[in-house]
């Protein structure tokens, strides 16, 4: 357990959380990819993986900013949103749901990374990291739009399944 004794301290907390739940996720996104059924869901899936390890290479370089590993930490938070979309892939039924499922899982996901980013940026602009700021709005900003991607995603499914419903 480490110690906080300044707002350095926390903000090399945040980073490493920040650092395990991106590496989570590049092990995630590939199946969850697999199990979407919509082509552009499964493009979205793939497109943000490459996102996502860029994210991680972004985290290491501001723990090199920062003088420290980004390593030795695990995201728990992130842990029990992967299992969740763990269980969603595992789920049967009429593929536009599922792949609506994945999206609630997905943007569970984005949002906890987008907050996740946003106190770390608040936390590197108190103390004058403008390296780092930058480097995490950048990221921040990826996952604004990855999210958008999948409402929008999510809007042409909800259309597909209320017409097959109501056929």
């Amino acid at each position: 357990m480490s110690k906080l004794n300044s707002l350095e301290d926390l903000l090399a907390e945040e980073i490493k959380d920040l650092y395990s739940a991106e590496t989570q996720l590049v092990k995630a996104l590939p199946k969850m990819a697999k199990a979407a059924s919509d082509a552009n869901l499964a493009a979205a899936f793939t497109g943000h993986l490459e996102e996502t390890k860029g994210h991680v290479g972004r985290l290491e370089e501001v723990a090199d900013l920062l003088g420290i590993t980004p390593g030795g930490k695990t995201c728990k938070a992130m842990k029990g949103l992967v299992e969740e979309g763990a269980e969603t892939i595992a789920e049967k039924g009429d593929p536009s749901l599922k792949d609506l499922a994945l999206i609630t899982a997905a943007q569970k996901v984005e949002h906890y990374e987008i907050s996740g980013y946003g106190s770390a940026k608040a936390l590197a602009a108190r103390l004058g990291l403008k390296d780092v700021v930058k480097l995490l709005q950048t990221t921040e900003n990826e996952e604004g739009a990855a999210d958008k991607k999948l409402t929008s995603i999510a809007e042409s499914l909800y259309s597909a399944v209320l017409e097959t419903s109501q056929s």
